[in-house]
Formats: C-alpha cells, sequence, structure tokens
C-alpha cells in the first residue's frame, strides 16, 4: 500500500511545487492512516488544513481505496 500512496503523493506534488511547498510521506499504519509533512511554504500557510483534506486526502483515497485517513504531522 506504501507504494501506491508514493504514486498518489507523485500526482498532488507538482502543484504544491507550484506554490513553493511540497509533501513528504512519513508512513502508513496498518489501520489505513497515511501520515505526511506538508513542508516548504506549505508548511506554514494558513489554507494548509484545507490543502491537505481537500487536496491531498481526497485524491489518495480516490487512488488508493485502502486509506482511511491522511494526517499532517
Amino acid at each position: 500500500m506504501e507504494e501506491k500512496v508514493r504514486e498518489a503523493l507523485d500526482t498532488i506534488r507538482p502543484f504544491l511545487q507550484e506554490d513553493g511547498g511540497d509533501v513528504e510521506l512519513v508512513g502508513v499504519d496498518e489501520d489505513g492512516t497515511v501520515r505526511v509533512k506538508l513542508t516548504g511554504a506549505c508548511g506554514g500557510c494558513p489554507m494548509a488544513q484545507q490543502t491537505l483534506s481537500m487536496g491531498v486526502e481526497r485524491i489518495v483515497k480516490e487512488r488508493v481505496p485502502e486509506v482511511k485517513q491522511v494526517v499532517a504531522v
């Protein structure tokens, strides 16, 4: 499952990088929780939570149905 999550994040990464940010995979737990770190401009952005839930989490769950949630660490 981790490789599929990495591939999903790779599809999102160019959009984050356009705004000076990025996303780093921290880990994938057995319960389907994906832990990520938003970096660069995304790390301190006031819209980071919205980017995480409406962007990163949505795409990852669409591409990897086993994922239950995506959380920032």
